[in-house]
């Protein structure tokens, strides 16, 4: 017990020294200066002593019970999440469908992919703030509805407007649910877990698009496109009656992780507006992550909209079982994230600056293996090499997102993953999908996806620069801790 009240005076006392801490701080190298926090089960010593210190109507509260009700919360709102991606891509799974029925173009289908990540890319910062004054909770229950009720929309569209319009709400409905979601997440968690919560949750993308294509096109072959949508909107509407039982902003409260050493602002009110956008850009490397995500994203984003329909042309695949084998591959790609995520957090202990390093390895070895994949003729080896390309293309997800909260003030982090949310589709979901396409209609759909992984070498620049101005951005951070600490 003696070792757990010296680590929990070490924090306080961190805690009355500045108004921004960091988690796991860092030399000018990028060298961690202290030993990061076990988990939520290795704490409950500490946490019931930090509690009977500084926040006593929480220390009646059971350690335990918080951790396992943060579980909760955690596998509700990936369920959501999982859900919003269903609805969202099991359009890709039904574009044979949709191109046979209605006559389209691979730009017009590519634009139903693309309308969805476009209103999401405009709006997820907007919201993102709104939430934050509104109530994430309540936001997170409107954004279920809304987007379960457009892709029934979708179910009962009479022509291409109809279908053009109801997509365009299902990304009203997601537009800020990632950021507000991966914020409820966070807050409700110790910092140490931070870049595997957020490389999981994250990662919760691709599963979600996986279940959408498979189930999607299964229901498609068996009882026709419109089901597809109707049983997506289904499961959504049920998550979100369940999370509204289950998840209340009261609870949320209570279970939040205070030791962070962290406080919002130095007056304790909001940040203005003026000084929230100087934060979320103020330094060069938090930047670099931003375009680093997005370009990565933008390859999976094409590779995610296009599998099944390059399944179908140059593999001769059904409707089902192209969604089948594309889901296969977007798992690897979900799977990716999570160990890329684990990985990355373990070599980078010692050496945070090792994030970068990993963020470069994913992005060149995606490039590679994705570049020669196309290049191959049909067959097992290309599958082969595709999905090993795939399941490290998203893996720079991961060490991005944890630099984003390490490179802003925690006071700020729903809207730093509402502005990293916002570049990952406007740079690279949004316009991934109809790029491809309107190169498709030119050269073809394999020659597109020729194309489409040249931008990893793009990503790999951002995070090499981002890397070299690091150390220079930790400095410039701590001298914004001391002037905020002055205040």
């Amino acid at each position: 017990m003696r070792r757990s009240k010296s680590w929990a005076w070490l924090r306080i006392a961190s805690q009355a020294r500045s108004t921004f801490r960091y988690a796991q701080p860092e030399d000018r190298s990028g060298r961690a200066l202290v030993a990061p926090r076990p988990p939520c089960d290795a704490l409950e010593e500490t946490t019931l002593y930090l509690h009977s210190v500084k926040d006593a109507p929480r220390a009646a509260a059971s350690p335990s019970a918080s951790c396992a009700y943060g579980w909760i919360v955690f596998a509700l709102t990936f369920g959501l999440l999982l859900s919003d991606y269903m609805s969202r891509q099991v359009l890709n799974a039904v574009f044979p469908l949709l191109k046979a029925s209605w006559g389209l173009s691979d730009t017009r289908l590519g634009a139903l992919s693309s309308a969805v990540a476009l209103m999401v890319g405009t709006l997820t910062f907007p919201l993102s703030v709104l939430a934050d004054r509104w109530g994430r909770v309540r936001s997170v229950v409107l954004m279920g509805a809304l987007w379960s009720l457009a892709t029934l929309g979708c179910a009962v569209s009479r022509n291409y407007g109809d279908m053009l319009l109801a997509r365009a709400f299902v990304g009203l409905g997601e537009a800020a649910y990632g950021s507000v979601g991966l914020a409820i997440v966070l807050s409700i968690f110790p910092p140490s877990m931070r870049a595997t919560l957020t490389g999981a949750f994250m990662a919760g993308g691709a599963f979600g698009s996986v279940f959408g294509m498979s189930l999607g096109g299964i229901v498609a072959v068996h009882l026709g496109w419109r089901w597809s949508f109707g049983a997506m909107a289904a499961f959504g509407f049920a998550l979100v009656v369940v999370y509204r039982v289950t998840v209340t902003e009261k609870r949320i409260g209570v279970s939040r992780w205070h030791d962070e050493g962290r406080t919002e602002t130095p007056s304790g009110g909001r940040p203005s507006f003026r000084a929230l956008l100087k934060s979320l850009f103020s330094t060069v490397s938090v930047v670099c992550a931003y375009l680093g995500s997005a370009l990565q994203l933008f390859i999976m984003g094409a590779v995610l909209a296009w599998m099944p329909s390059f399944l179908n042309r140059y593999y001769g695949f059904a409707a089902d079982k192209a969604g089948v084998v594309a889901a296969m591959f977007l798992m690897l790609g979900g799977t990716g994230m999570i160990v890329c995520g684990i990985v990355t957090d373990r070599v980078s202990r010692v050496f945070p600056i090792r994030k970068w390093v990993s963020a470069i390895a994913y992005s060149l070895s995606s490039f590679v293996l994705l570049a020669v994949g196309f290049h191959l003729h049909a067959g097992p080896a290309q599958l082969a090499v595709l999905g090993a390309g795939i399941f490290l293309v998203a893996g720079t997800s991961g060490p991005a997102g944890a630099m984003v909260a390490r490179l802003t003030p925690e006071a700020i982090h729903a809207s730093a993953f509402g502005t990293l949310t916002l570049v990952n589709n406007l740079i690279g979901l949004a316009p991934g999908p109809i790029l491809t396409g309107v190169i498709a209609d030119r050269i073809g759909l394999l020659g597109a996806l020729q194309i489409i992984p040249f931008a990893a070498l793009a990503a790999t620049l951002a995070f090499v620069v981002g890397k070299q101005r690091y150390p220079r951005d930790l400095r410039h951070l701590a001298t914004l801790e001391k002037a905020a600490a002055r205040q």
